[in-house]
């Protein structure tokens, strides 16, 4: 238990440290825009890269393993969504962001880090491919869903534009793209370049946890969704639940790539809930209020999901 809390505190620690500055350090969250800047356009995507680049393309090629977990993240947004829309009652768009809050993980911010430092380098595809295709799904549904409910119908064609250009140009993809190209034609990048990369690989996860911190900390309580529990129970317990019943039944995995998935899995709400709730102006109060309970509930939840993988308390295939 000692080992899981040492692995686990600091990440949290560093949320806290970026919560605590923002309550004591009284700056607009519009502060924050040239540190987010540098945490996805240049930290993760330098960590994405290198993660790829050195790995054998070979291992890349895991497609029933890319297609289970897709489809378990899939199975819990329409869970989620259905719960929304219950609630809401037919409100498409407002479900929509209920739905990111039931299945989209913190896979950017705070995956790299928990996978690699729990269960070391043999995590790296895994958590890449998972974030890859993790996001091109959630990427895909959004956009479609918000169009779908919209009063103002949009065009079919710019819709399908305006979805592929998001997917596409997203700098985690396309910084996936690069790392999986270098891999296969055995690109070494020259040595300056490769140390530049370290460096901005090296703070990826302490700025994106601490700027997770800060942001949450600039949007205060306000209306906590009567739903939260509902939805908190599906991302932090159904999510990885899941991931292991589908990888076990499709069966033949690595036991660190299930792990992996599941430890991706029972992450808390990803910080772009917020950005995507913000960006239609749908459930934003209540987004951010889901976010901030839901990383709390997770040092409890997520500590479980480590201690038992850590202990070997979980079977890698319960359909042996």
């Amino acid at each position: 238990m000692q080992q899981v809390i040492s692995l686990a505190m600091p990440f949290f620690g560093l949320i806290f440290l970026g919560f605590l500055g923002g309550k004591i350090v009284k700056h607009p969250a519009e502060g924050l825009a040239w540190l987010n800047i540098f945490i996805v356009y240049f930290a993760l995507p330098a960590l994405f890269f290198q993660l790829l680049a050195q790995t054998p393309f070979e291992e890349l090629a895991q497609w029933s393993f890319v297609m289970t977990t897709t489809f378990a993240t899939y199975c819990v947004f329409v869970i989620a969504f259905v719960v929304g829309w219950l609630v809401t009652r037919g409100n498409v768009q407002e479900a929509t962001i209920q739905a990111l809050v039931g299945s989209y993980s913190n896979i950017g911010y705070m995956g790299p880090g928990i996978t690699l430092a729990a269960l070391g380098p043999a995590a790296t595809v895994p958590t890449a491919l998972i974030f890859c295709f993790d996001n091109t799904l959630l990427f895909t549904l959004v956009p479609l869903l918000m169009a779908l409910g919209r009063e103002d119908h949009v065009g079919g064609l710019s819709m399908a534009i305006g979805i592929v250009r998001r997917i596409v140009l997203h700098p985690f993809i396309l910084a996936t793209i690069a790392g999986v190209l270098a891999a296969y034609f055995r690109f070494e990048p020259p040595e300056v370049i490769n140390t530049m990369l370290t460096y901005l690989r090296s703070a990826a996860a302490p700025c994106a946890l601490f700027a997770m911190g800060v942001t949450v900390a600039l949007r205060p309580l306000k209306r906590i969704p009567r739903e939260l529990p509902v939805l908190a129970f599906i991302k932090l317990i159904l999510h990885p639940f899941l991931v292991l019943v589908f990888l076990s039944f499709v069966g033949d995995f690595e036991p660190v790539w299930v792990y992996t998935a599941m430890l991706m899995s029972a992450l808390p709400p990803a910080l772009n809930v917020f950005v995507l709730a913000q960006q239609y102006n749908v459930y934003i109060e209540r987004a951010s209020s889901s976010i901030l309970l839901g990383t709390i509930i997770s040092v409890f939840t997520l500590t479980t999901v480590l201690y038992l993988v850590a202990n070997d308390m979980v079977p890698a295939d319960l359909f042996p």
